[in-house]
């Protein structure tokens, strides 16, 4: 079954799990998926971590000693999150060493609150990053307006990045101009540039879903005709941006000073709709020097009955351009919808934040109580 995985990434995509918990570590199934099934690297969120914390006692013993310490649930979550990233560095470090620090990767992501505050996120990476206190690590930072400056910033610190919440073919390319202007910074400053890291996590199944809604209530049949295209037309495009910026002198210049390019991410790869294909947003977006994170069901889907063969990116650029023209010509907003979709993805991250505030708070009182 791993024979489609071996493909994929023989094809030059980096298989990345979109889970984490204790029991993946403890149980060794992370160490597991890393060995056998070509996963080469991590990433988080809150909702991840907060299914994790409510769903196993492992975490009792840690939220014990916190509990009886007095620590407030913010500082415990973070205590309890960074314990699970830093021993998930560790299990995925003969990646990183084996692919000079191209791989071998985990990311956490900086409280979703300080989403639209610049001087609280870069804060906030430089506490994750202190704490976590692993080469390998990235510190996932929203691709909103405030974003963007700390995304430099952290770079030109030589902290490594995943820049989340990437929906727009405009924002990434500010995403991308943040990166060349955080590791020029860096190169300034003397900073070794082939240490620091980053990717850029374009969303991808979340697209489809607002637009379905809008070409479901159109009814027509070209409306129809368009469901389930636009996520994928999206990343190709994105894809298309990001070979025309790293091809620049720009990006030359800095490559020859050690840097290395700032990967795509293809992020929310689990299909929603159960009519398309579970392996549908990794066999349309293979691409070498992609990253593919996904969901364990999707990883399994993919062993199981994948059909990627090659790249499905680069000779689709003007198919994809024809999509997003025929989504506009029958009315469909492409900036009103990832404007939408970014100010959701925001508002949701916030909601899975504080469930996790919730659920650990719940489990201090609960063991406070009994100790």
């Amino acid at each position: 079954m791993t024979d489609n995985l071996r493909r994929l990434s023989a094809a030059g995509v980096a298989i990345w799990l979109d889970d984490l918990s204790r029991e993946r570590l403890q149980t060794g199934t992370l160490a597991e998926l890393v060995r056998d099934s070509y996963v080469v690297g991590v990433t988080t969120n809150p909702s991840i971590f907060q299914a994790a914390v409510s769903k196993s006692d492992l975490y009792d013993p840690q939220i014990l000693d916190l509990a009886v310490r007095g620590v407030h649930v913010d500082e415990a979550v973070r205590s309890i999150t960074t314990a699970d990233v830093r021993e998930a560095c560790d299990v995925l470090r003969p990646v990183y060493d084996a692919t000079d620090g191209v791989d071998g990767r985990v990311s956490i992501e900086v409280d979703p609150r300080f989403a639209t505050e610049t001087a609280k996120t870069i804060a906030e990476a430089r506490a994750l990053w202190w704490a976590v206190d692993r080469p390998n690590l990235y510190i996932k930072i929203p691709a909103t307006e405030a974003g963007l400056p700390a995304i430099a910033q952290c770079l030109a610190e030589g902290i490594s990045v995943n820049v989340t919440l990437i929906f727009s073919l405009a924002r990434y390319r500010d995403v991308m101009d943040a990166f060349l202007d955080g590791i020029e910074r860096a190169q300034k400053a003397g900073l070794p540039l082939e240490r620091i890291g980053s990717v850029a996590s374009f969303f991808v199944s979340r697209v489809d879903s607002e637009i379905d809604k809008r070409l479901d209530k159109l009814g027509t049949a070209q409306a129809k005709a368009l469901r389930g295209k636009a996520a994928v037309a999206n990343a190709r495009l994105a894809f298309e941006a990001y070979e025309e910026v790293f091809a620049t002198s720009r990006w030359g210049a800095l490559a020859a000073a050690g840097a290395k390019p700032q990967r795509p991410l293809w992020a929310s790869t689990g299909v929603k709709d159960p009519a398309y294909a579970d392996t549908l947003y990794v066999d349309d977006l293979v691409a070498a020097g992609t990253v593919n994170t996904m969901p364990e069901a999707t990883l399994d889907a993919v062993a199981d009955h994948s059909a990627a063969t090659g790249d499905t990116v680069r000779a689709y650029y003007a198919d994809a351009r024809q999509v997003l023209a025929d989504l506009a010509g029958i009315g469909i907003s492409y900036d009103e919808v990832v404007d939408r979709l970014e100010r959701e993805g925001v508002e949701k991250f916030v909601t899975a934040w504080n469930d996790l505030l919730a659920s650990v708070g719940s489990e201090l009182t609960r063991l406070g109580a009994d100790s």
